[in-house]
C-alpha cells in the first residue's frame, strides 16, 4: 500500500506536469497531408486569433483538400489556398491584418495578401528558410513542428515567378482534435 502511494505521489508530483508540459493542443494543431508525408502545424491563436479561427473553419469545411501549391519559389516559400489555382482566388472573406513581431523562420505559416494589408483571404504560404523581410508585414498564424522534409519536396516553380507547371496538391488538412 505504501509503495502504491509513493508511485502515485511520484506521478502527480513529477510525471504528470512533465507530460502536460509536452502535451499537444489538438484543437490548435493541423495535420497537412502532402504526397511526401504528414506535416504537423501548431496554430498560433495568441498571435492571430481571427485568422486561426478562419483557417480552422476552412479546414473543417475541407476547403483546402485538393488545392494546389500554385506558387513555389526555391529557398523562399510555397503558396497555396486558392481554389482556382491561379493565385487570384480565395474563399471570398477578407480578414483584417493581425501583424505580430513573430519571426518568419523556417516552417512559419503566414497569410498571403495583395497590397492592401487587410486583403488576406484563404491563401497562405510556408517559408522554406528565414525570411526576415516578411516580419510584421504578413499575418503569422502557425509553425510547422514536424514534417518540413515533406514541405521541402513540394514541386518548385519557375525561377522568378514561382509559377508551377503541374503543381503538387494538398491531399487533406484536418484539425487534430476532429475525429477522422
Amino acid at each position: 500500500m505504501l509503495l502504491k502511494r509513493l508511485v502515485f505521489g511520484f506521478i502527480l508530483a513529477v510525471a504528470l506536469p512533465a507530460m502536460q508540459a509536452g502535451a499537444v493542443d489538438l484543437e490548435n494543431t493541423i495535420y497537412l497531408e502532402l504526397k511526401d508525408g504528414r506535416v504537423t502545424i501548431e496554430l498560433r491563436p495568441d498571435l492571430a486569433p481571427k485568422h486561426v479561427a478562419r483557417i480552422k473553419e476552412l479546414v473543417r469545411e475541407k476547403f483546402y483538400d485538393g488545392i494546389v501549391f500554385h506558387r513555389v519559389i526555391t529557398d523562399f516559400m510555397a503558396q497555396t489556398g486558392d481554389p482556382t489555382g491561379t493565385g487570384t482566388g480565395g474563399s471570398g472573406q477578407h480578414l483584417e491584418a493581425e501583424f505580430s513581431k513573430e519571426k518568419h523562420l523556417r516552417g512559419a505559416l503566414s497569410m498571403a495578401r495583395a497590397a492592401d494589408p487587410n486583403s488576406a483571404d484563404s491563401q497562405f504560404f510556408i517559408v522554406f528558410k528565414a525570411a526576415p523581410w516578411l516580419d510584421g508585414q504578413y499575418t503569422f498564424w502557425g509553425q510547422v513542428t514536424d514534417g518540413m522534409d515533406a514541405v521541402d519536396k513540394i514541386k518548385k516553380g519557375a525561377p522568378g515567378s514561382g509559377i508551377v507547371n503541374k503543381p503538387d496538391k494538398i491531399i487533406s488538412m484536418r484539425v487534430a482534435a476532429d475525429p477522422e
